[in-house]
């Protein structure tokens, strides 16, 4: 096993962004009285006027900075490793969570639901879409690279496959199932791609090594 590098190391913020995100959607809720989990959003505790906005800018403060940081760190230490449709796949999950990270910020929401103000239409219309399409773009990018990979990284395959299954497990749940739930399947969309930046996380702090020593060349 090759000795690992502060660049390896810097995968363990993966699991930091996680475990912050997973703190605020968890404790935010105590700060926001007749906050209802099962059918509101996660986007209404960190609203302008939410009174859990305070508390959540704590909790999750270093969820945002951490994923940035991890997922650069990824992107740099692929180049020339692993294959072309998994390296894409990667940057496409990163540019997403550039998006989010600084669309969400600059056009919270006013109130919780869709008040209907500019920020607010941004939010839901704008950038909301431009999240979901390249959450969706990246992960099936990526899994074809690493189904394509002869073994080699067919566990990054299967874990994009998971992290989709989420995304779509949400909107499918929420469609199906009454408004008092909605709150419920919508965490599964939420958690899909912190759950898969912890991954990715979690791959760097191993080097990206294949499944199988032993596996074909790519």
């Amino acid at each position: 096993m090759k000795q690992k590098t502060l660049i390896n190391y810097i995968g363990l913020l993966g699991v930091v962004a996680f475990l912050s995100y997973l703190a605020a959607v968890i404790f935010s809720p105590l700060a926001y009285p007749g906050y209802d989990w099962m059918s509101q959003a996660v986007s209404d505790l960190s609203a302008e006027n939410a009174p859990s906005k305070l508390l959540w800018n704590i909790l999750d403060a270093p969820s945002g900075k951490c994923t940035l940081v991890v997922l650069m760190a990824v992107c740099v230490f692929i180049q020339g490793k692993l294959n072309k449709p998994l390296r894409v796949g990667i940057y496409l999950f990163t540019a997403m969570s550039w998006v989010s990270g600084i669309g969400y910020s600059m056009f919270p929401l006013s109130d919780s639901g869709n008040a209907g103000k500019f920020q607010d239409v941004m939010h839901v219309y704008v950038v909301t879409p431009i999240v979901v399409m390249l959450s969706i773009a990246s992960l099936v990018t990526i899994m074809v690279g690493g189904y394509r990979s002869k073994g080699k990284f067919r566990y990054i395959a299967i874990a994009a496959t998971v992290a989709l299954g989420m995304m779509f497990a949400g909107p499918t749940g929420m469609g199906i199932f009454p408004k008092a739930y909605f709150g419920i399947f919508e965490r599964f969309s939420v958690f899909a791609a912190t759950g898969f930046t912890a991954f990715l996380g979690i791959c760097l702090l191993k080097g990206f090594e294949p499944h199988s020593k032993n596996a074909e060349a790519e």
